[in-house]
């Protein structure tokens, strides 16, 4: 994790207190089972939980000797509890804990990105409502194509991201597992009905067939839901960065009042934000292919995994975390240059009706591709000659002869682009509260 790109809450969530304090939960959790089983007498338990604690600093020190993460933490602990520590870790492998907690560990992030995402949809769709009604050009291969709003754009987003709040979820459901049994996952030294019961006390379900490991599989979807917000959000910012070029100048990401755009440039306003946004969710989709790398391992267990989930879901948490907060900064602020947009439009003479007329044409028999040739000549003209679409249509004899003026000046009209984008807002549920 670099400093610069991790929100404190995500870097606490990392942090190894949390990651140790999480596997004494875990412990805990399984003790505080087997003593409501009968298991473990009361006192005992009370003695164990009033004593027990952890330093992260003894702990590495006892690693460095060792070359075990999982023993030098339960010596660490041992060393407070005394009496007692003979019942800790009975029964369980060091997958075990550390899986159990991985989940925890994993749901707590994803709970903020949960929250960063609610936040970003609710602001893209007060753009989306703002702008319903604001025509703009909208583009295919960077070229102009025929009118939308500026509140459509905002509704794709919108609608994506929402599909993506499903994902999460579903990943969070996929990943509230756990497990406690044993070194290949057969239940062979603690009971089902501890682990049922410790699971139950953490929130999670029982793996309902571990080997050594909870399946990767359940890991991999992490990765990959973080990987498509990443997307979506780049899809948001890849859209502003083509608007706000000089030649289009129609958003524009907020620009600080003393910020400074070029070290050798006084006038540049870079977009440097959305920029940000673009390249840090490649880092984020690169994760994706080592997540399904890991479903693989030997057997029921090897270790090969466990050094890339130590990097990629740390990574890939705070990133998608980051990058969220982000873009909800720059839609919130975003700049709406309404006159550009105006001007953008009629750009290219209003050959953007076209299809218009193509299809009233066809409408009155002529064949498709005989009207498709009179048109593209027209228009075409247009741009060569540089004069308005309608002008150049008026003096085809070609089209005149099979519509009357009042019908061609009837296909310049943008309500014909514009008049189910109502129905759209309302197919969309773009206004429904967000759950």
């Amino acid at each position: 994790m670099l400093e610069r790109y991790t929100r404190k809450e995500l870097r606490e969530v990392w942090s190894d207190e949390k990651r140790y304090s999480l596997w004494w939960k875990v412990e805990e959790a399984v003790l505080e089972a087997r003593t409501k089983l009968g298991e473990i007498p009361s006192e005992t338990f009370e003695k164990i939980k009033e004593k027990a604690r952890f330093k992260v600093e003894e702990i590495k020190e006892i690693e460095k000797i060792n070359n075990h993460e999982m023993i030098a933490f339960l010596t660490n602990v041992a060393q407070y509890v005394g009496e007692g520590s003979e019942y800790i870790h009975q029964g369980l492998t060091s997958s075990d804990v550390m899986d159990t907690a991985f989940s925890l560990q994993i749901l707590e992030a994803l709970n903020y990105i949960e929250s960063d995402l609610l936040k970003l949809l609710a602001e893209v769709s007060k753009k989306a409502i703002q702008y319903k009604d604001l025509p703009m050009m909208g583009r295919t291969h960077g070229m102009h194509a025929e009118p939308i709003t500026l509140g459509f754009k905002f509704l794709g987003w919108w609608s994506e991201l929402k599909r993506n709040l499903e994902r999460l979820r579903k990943a969070k459901e996929n990943i509230r597992y756990g497990k406690f049994s044993g070194v290949v996952g057969t239940l062979s030294h603690l009971s089902p009905e501890v682990e049922e019961l410790a699971c139950k006390i953490l929130g999670l379900e029982p793996e309902p067939v571990a080997t050594q490991v909870i399946p990767r599989d359940r890991h991999a979807e992490v990765i990959y839901v973080l990987g498509m917000i990443a997307s979506s959000c780049e899809r948001i910012a890849l859209e502003i960065r083509h608007l706000q070029r000089t030649e289009v100048g129609e958003l524009e990401e907020p620009f600080r009042e003393k910020q400074k755009g070029s070290s050798a440039m006084p006038h540049k306003r870079n977009p440097i934000l959305s920029e940000r946004i673009c390249g840090l969710s490649r880092v984020i989709r690169s994760y994706m292919n080592s997540a399904f790398e890991n479903i693989p391992l030997w057997h029921e267990r090897d270790i090969s995994h466990s050094s890339v989930e130590r990097l990629i879901f740390p990574d890939a948490t705070t990133l998608t975390d980051y990058i969220l907060n982000l873009t909800y900064e720059i839609v919130k602020d975003l700049k709406v240059n309404e006159e550009n947009i105006l001007r953008n439009m009629n750009t290219n003479y209003r050959i953007f009706y076209s299809q218009n007329l193509l299809l009233a044409l066809t409408q009155k028999g002529v064949l498709r591709d005989i009207a498709y040739s009179w048109i593209q000549e027209d228009a075409f003209k247009a741009i060569n000659e540089k004069r308005d679409f309608l002008e150049v249509v008026l003096e085809d004899k070609r089209v005149t002869e099979k519509l009357s003026k009042e019908e061609i000046e009837s296909c310049f009209s943008p309500q014909v682009f514009l008049k189910n984008i109502d129905f759209i807002f309302q197919r969309s549920g773009v206004k429904e509260e967000l759950k």
